[in-house]
């Protein structure tokens, strides 16, 4: 397994930004097109537990959040986003780098750079 992990999703400008930066930057990683093989109860619930910031971060507060009757009130702790994302990988911001156990969203370059620092 590469020291860095990129939970990344081809359709999304922002996770395309972040692999080019990191091609950039030289660093290997691990690429998990995580739509193509949707994470587990398991293996979210070990990402929500090294993400840096709210858990609430995690879930997209998107036009699929409003189509699906959701509210963000409902998605601030742990077993909820957990259940959500297992539900609706869709909804999972994107992208996120992990290194040295801590999970980072990037959706900007300096927060990529920050993140395989």
């Amino acid at each position: 397994m590469s020291a860095i992990v990129v939970y990344f999703n081809p359709h999304c400008t922002k996770c395309r930004i972040a692999k080019g930066e990191i091609d950039r930057s030289g660093v290997e990683c691990e690429v998990i097109r995580y739509m193509d093989h949707p994470l587990d109860e398991e293996a979210l619930g070990a990402l929500v537990d090294q993400l840096e910031g709210p858990v609430s971060d995690l879930v997209r507060k998107d036009r699929r959040f409003d189509e699906l009757g959701l509210g963000a009130a409902d998605y601030r702790t742990r077993e909820p986003v957990i259940d959500l994302l297992v539900d609706h990988p869709e909804l999972m911001q994107r992208p996120v780098i992990v290194r040295d156990g801590i999970a980072r969203i990037a959706r900007t370059p300096e927060s990529v750079t920050q993140a395989i620092g």
